[in-house]
């Protein structure tokens, strides 16, 4: 049995207007704007407004975020379980599917065995993917000539686990006196060389040219959640010609972007990125119960000199100034699609997704998540402001639960996002962003409750899928072992 959060906070659920949510908000500190109702489309809904990218128009302000997969087949092929979450992102009604997943460059670059991989054997099944989506789309919505399609590129760095043993392979950019311990690193051989970072500069383009040549409208370069592009920009401490500088720290992404444009020049591209990270937590080891660990941080000295704009954990504005940088010479790339994301699911899972029931290998929230929900947020906010790119897509809207369309259409209608990024709960409840639009309404039974079983399920092996509110995993035999 899941166990029940001894928490100090509020449930969403335990709100029952848009205006004691806002008084919560005053009581949290937190300045976040939140509509008194949900707006449909013919109300004249900021999240119906269409959005020019690149020359592309997108019918509304939706966006399905990607998510790592657990239920491809080994060879790297997507299964019937990836075309069943995939059909169901096409019949979403979001403008805007950021990937899907995130496919690895290669197979040992997955952060599981069951990951989706982009190469020679596999390009049948993925492109098979994305033209399934876009005519589900097309069949539902009447056309598909306003939804733009991408794949999430990645390697995971510090995070592969590419054997069906699932032990963990790691592949660093540099070390981290916490982090090696979390995952086995215990000597500089795990570093990757200069040289085999250009063997994955060359990979990445070599992908990002077969994602083109499949259909898709651009490829996002994953630099987020700790994985390796990630953690290879905060490198300060690394010698050679990809550490140390920001010029050196980056020069593995200018190289990716300049072999991209070379190759596949009419390719879009996009940068997932964490704006921000806080330090390594972990459940409170003085926790007599362990179900009731609070997170507490772990720090390390040096810390700010291995991490990509770290910030004090408390914090909701943070100072984004490595970030910006970043976003300069994203905008100096001339890249129009930037995904605004946060911390790491490994190592401060309350702050990359806020939610009110921890993994299974996570620890209770140590603050109100609605102040992580509002710290992402409010970063998006300062990215929109410095770059210059069409797009920025918002990220932890999850958590609102039922008051997620009255956040996320005030936040668009001030500017703070071009759009409104939808992770966990489109595993629960894909159909939202059409509901929200056809009708001004929600179905409160479908709603992601962020139970965290989509992530508890793949850290025990499972497949990936929600399993307390799909009906499909409920009766999977995993459903009953997961607790």
């Amino acid at each position: 049995m899941r166990p029940t959060p001894s928490l100090p906070y509020r449930k969403i659920a335990s709100f029952r207007s848009p205006a004691e949510l806002r008084e919560h908000f005053v009581a949290l500190g937190i300045d976040l704007p939140c509509d008194d109702g949900i707006l449909s489309t013919n109300e004249g809904s900021p999240l119906a407004e269409p959005l020019s990218v690149a020359g592309r128009t997108l019918g509304n302000r939706f966006c399905v975020h990607p998510m790592e997969g657990w239920d491809g087949e080994l060879d790297g092929n997507p299964s019937e379980l990836t075309r069943r979450r995939w059909r169901r992102f096409g019949a979403s009604g979001a403008k805007l599917i950021w990937g899907g997943e995130a496919v690895a460059i290669s197979m040992d670059a997955r952060a599981n065995p069951r990951q989706l991989v982009l190469r020679r054997e596999t390009e049948r099944g993925i492109a098979a993917l994305r033209e399934m989506l876009i005519e589900t789309h097309r069949e539902r919505f009447g056309n598909a000539d306003d939804l733009l399609v991408g794949l999430q590129l990645t390697h995971s760095g510090r995070y592969c686990r590419p054997f069906p043993d699932g032990r963990s392979v790691p592949r660093i950019a540099c070390r981290h006196p916490v982090l090696d311990r979390r995952v086995g690193v215990a000597s500089d051989a795990s570093i990757l060389s200069d040289g085999e970072l250009q063997d994955i500069r060359d990979a990445f383009v070599g992908a990002a040219r077969t994602a083109s040549r499949l259909g898709f409208d651009f490829v996002d370069l994953k630099h987020c959640h700790g994985y390796l592009l990630h953690e290879l920009i905060g490198a300060r401490g690394r010698p050679g010609d990809y550490g140390g500088s920001f010029e050196n720290r980056t020069r593995l992404f200018r190289e990716i972007v300049a072999g991209i444009r070379n190759e596949a020049p009419d390719l879009l591209l996009g940068v997932r990125l964490s704006l921000f990270d806080l330090v390594p937590y972990r459940p409170d080891p003085a926790a007599s119960d362990r179900s009731q660990a609070v997170g507490v941080p772990e720090t390390s000295p040096g810390e700010s000199a291995i991490a990509f704009n770290l910030i004090e954990g408390s914090s909701v504005d943070p100072d984004l100034a490595d970030s910006r940088r970043f976003l300069a010479l994203m905008d100096e790339l001339e890249i129009p699609l930037l995904n605004a994301t946060a911390g790491s699911p490994y190592t401060n899972p309350h702050a990359q997704r806020p939610a009110w029931y921890p993994p299974s290998d996570g620890y209770l929230a140590p603050e109100d998540p609605l102040v992580g929900v509002a710290r992402q947020l409010f970063a998006a906010r300062a990215a929109r402001r410095c770059f210059r790119g069409d797009v920025v897509v918002g990220t932890a809207f999850t958590y609102l639960q039922g008051f997620l369309p009255h956040v996320a259409q005030s936040v668009v209608r001030e500017g703070w996002m071009d759009m409104a990024g939808l992770g966990r709960t489109m595993l629960s409840y894909p159909e939202l962003p059409a509901d929200v639009l056809r009708d001004g309404r929600l179905d409160p039974r479908r709603l992601c409750r962020t139970f965290s079983d989509c992530t508890t399920g793949p850290r025990r092996g499972f497949v990936s899928g929600c399993y307390p509110l799909d009906d499909f995993y409920r009766a999977r035999p995993e459903s009953k072992k997961l607790w």
